[in-house]
């Protein structure tokens, strides 16, 4: 196995504090000690906590949405093929990464503007697409609706796992399956709206 670079250990590091306390919480000496080197590398490599933080936000966020941009403004991926990808994809992404979300959104809220440029770009291309094959099947709705309903479907769960849990909605053990069933089920939840929309 091929050891890593004091960089990658830095970033692996990073990457699981932040994740666990957040920005604020996490001290640039934490991430020395978690990667194994001392301080002064940190800074030689990074240059501050914030030039480290930005690289590993982007990073999660690029995994969280990266794949919206090419599935949504490809044209030969028909509406239906769309929401199963996404829906297929973000399960799966969140099952094995469930603070994932939480970590992005939090960091969103408290820097707004960090993602504009990758969002700007996703919304520029894909939106002509999506509003074509809308139109050409007949629906009413417009493309920002379409990519949230198939978004928040599938990622609140897992943003709301705790409460569900606690209030006994779902049950631990039952959380996985609940969330399998969930991936079956929205795809034909969204086709299902759209085809009410269609009709009113």
């Amino acid at each position: 196995m091929e050891e890593l670079t004091t960089e990658q250990k830095i970033i692996d590091a990073a990457r699981k504090i932040f994740t666990q306390k957040g920005y604020a919480a996490t001290k640039t000496r934490d991430i020395s000690e978690a990667a194994g080197i001392n301080l002064a590398l940190l800074n030689y490599y990074f240059g501050s906590k914030e030039n480290l933080f930005k690289l590993i936000v982007l990073e999660k966020f690029k995994e969280m949405f990266g794949l919206l941009n090419p599935v949504l403004s490809d044209e030969n991926v028909s509406l239906e093929e769309k929401v199963k990808t996404l829906v297929d994809y973000y399960t799966n992404l969140l099952s094995e990464n469930e603070d994932l979300p939480i970590f992005v959104l939090s960091e969103l809220k408290n820097n707004e503007r960090i993602f504009d440029d990758i969002l700007q770009m996703a919304r520029t291309i894909s939106q002509p697409v999506i509003e074509k094959q809308l139109k050409e099947k007949g629906i009413v709705l417009s493309p920002a609706n379409f990519v949230i309903n198939i978004i928040s479907l599938t990622i609140f769960p897992f943003v709301a796992k705790p409460m569900l849990i606690s209030s006994g909605i779902v049950e631990e053990n039952d959380f996985a399956a609940f969330i399998e069933k969930r991936k079956q089920e929205i795809p034909v939840w969204i086709n299902k709206m759209s085809t009410q929309q269609h009709r009113l």
